[in-house]
């Protein structure tokens, strides 16, 4: 019985590694597609942070970031994992949050605090074309200015693989890993779309978020758990209470 991964790929690699030797086996069906949007810096805006709620943001201008002015400036990342890709391209004063925007946001306004960070320079915001929350506009509030610069989108992949319809056809699935809301709906449109909906419905949903959560439990999954904190290892604690209690 196998596990499934609905991670945009290339994390579903990193997230199928760490499965399989937990001893899973593993299916992988990334329901988002990446592709990178064009950027421009603006060579005449002073900045003085940059902000960054997903490594695909980073992702998509890696190419433009050699040598460029923005690798000096601090980087506010919404988690370790983002963090570790900001470093991995050359940023050097990287700060990361908790693993949610939230923190992420309290983790800016405590930076001017501390007095690490004025509120007089603007913050430029490298962000998905979709956004699950208004971060800048929440900035705003507490009086920082926000230049918002779409990198990247995620488009819905709209099939399964074959090998996966194959594996819900045959009961062969045991959980899915749902990593965000977007992903969650795609997920569901393609198993209807592929006939396989109540197989895949009727096993363990394991989530990253509440909200996440919710987009399977309005479709009918009658098991549908919930990590702790936003965190791929809780994700896992989770699974792992499903399958091995």
């Amino acid at each position: 019985m196998a596990v499934l991964v609905t991670r945009p790929h290339p994390d579903d690699e990193t997230t199928a590694r760490a499965l399989r030797a937990g001893g899973y086996e593993v299916l992988r069906a990334p329901m988002l597609r990446f592709e990178p949007v064009a950027f421009h810096d603006d060579d005449d805006a002073d900045y003085g942070a940059i902000i960054v709620t997903s490594a695909n943001a980073l992702r998509g201008i890696e190419r433009h970031l050699k040598g460029s002015r923005l690798l000096a400036l601090p980087l506010f990342a919404v988690g370790e994992h983002t963090a570790a890709a900001a470093r991995g391209i050359g940023f050097c004063n990287v700060i990361p949050a908790d693993g949610d925007a939230s923190t992420l946001r309290d983790r800016v306004v405590a930076s001017t605090k501390a007095k690490q960070l004025k509120k007089t320079s603007p913050l430029l915001y490298l962000a998905g074309a979709d956004l699950a929350r208004d971060l800048a506009g929440e900035l705003g509030e507490r009086g920082f200015s926000v230049v918002t610069q779409t990198t990247y989108r995620m488009s819905p992949v709209p099939s399964l693989p074959s090998e996966v319809v194959e594996a819900f056809a045959a009961n062969g699935i045991e959980a899915v890993l749902h990593y965000s809301r977007r992903s969650a709906r795609a997920f569901l449109q393609a198993a209807g779309a592929a006939g396989v909906e109540i197989s895949a419905l009727s096993i363990a949903q394991c989530c990253l978020s509440e909200a996440v959560a919710s987009v399977v439990r309005e479709a009918g999954a009658p098991q549908v758990l919930v990590a702790a904190t936003p965190h791929e290892n809780a994700l896992f604690e989770v699974l792992n209470r499903a399958l091995r209690p």
